[in-house]
């Protein structure tokens, strides 16, 4: 049920929103990567569900607590600060996110023990040659944001070289709702010969600057 509800929500919104293009920096290397993007509100998210390229083979990581309608509210309050937020846009989506999420092939994140849960199934995607789709930007207020990210994610590429013995491949993408385009930046490398530690500020920097585009 959940996969044509998502169908019918993904087909509506091609039909009833404006195209988005997608330029690439370099051409794109086939092969397992990561695509890490700006939010936009709620707007990057679903676009880069429905309307990017590689939409049939990706797979978002899902904040837990969207997962579930009780906590749905307090959430959007926590990412989309302001008025509108505050009063009905909350409780419309506890009522209306659950069931399109069920139809997405998302990887669930969890802030506590279970996160090793998160990082197992995303290796195991990449294995199958998928991509993973991955918002590490820190909220900063609505469509504002100060440009820092989360950089624990950025293990996966540690991981990835225990389980494959190849460099993680990661994309900046920028959402831009002027332009009406996804613009992908060059692939930024994971160095497997490096320490997490000793390139984690140097690859949060090179992405946050793709993502700000």
């Amino acid at each position: 049920m959940g996969k044509k509800v998502f169908r019918l929500a993904s087909g509506a919104i091609r039909l009833f929103s404006r195209k988005m293009t997608t330029k690439w920096e370099t051409p794109f290397e086939e092969g397992p990567c990561v695509f890490v993007a700006n939010y936009v509100g709620a707007h990057g998210p679903v676009d880069m569900c429905v309307k990017f390229p590689m939409k049939d083979r990706i797979h978002p990581w899902i904040n837990s607590e969207l997962l579930d309608s009780r906590e749905i509210p307090a959430y959007i309050r926590k990412v989309t600060p302001g008025n509108v937020a505050k009063n009905t846009v909350p409780y419309l989506g506890a009522a209306f996110i659950p069931p399109v999420i069920k139809g997405v092939d998302y990887i669930p994140v969890y802030n506590d023990e279970r996160s090793i849960t998160t990082f197992r199934q995303s290796i195991r995607m990449l294995q199958k040659g998928h991509y993973l789709l991955i918002f590490p930007e820190i909220p900063g207020g609505g469509r504002s944001r100060n440009g820092a990210i989360y950089t624990g994610w950025l293990r996966l590429g540690e991981l990835w070289y225990r389980a494959s013995g190849r460099s993680l491949k990661i994309y900046p993408v920028h959402v831009d709702y002027k332009k009406h385009e996804f613009r992908v930046a060059s692939p930024v490398r994971y160095e497997p010969s490096k320490s997490f530690r000793e390139q984690e500020n140097a690859l949060a920097e090179q992405l946050a600057r793709g993502i700000k585009g």
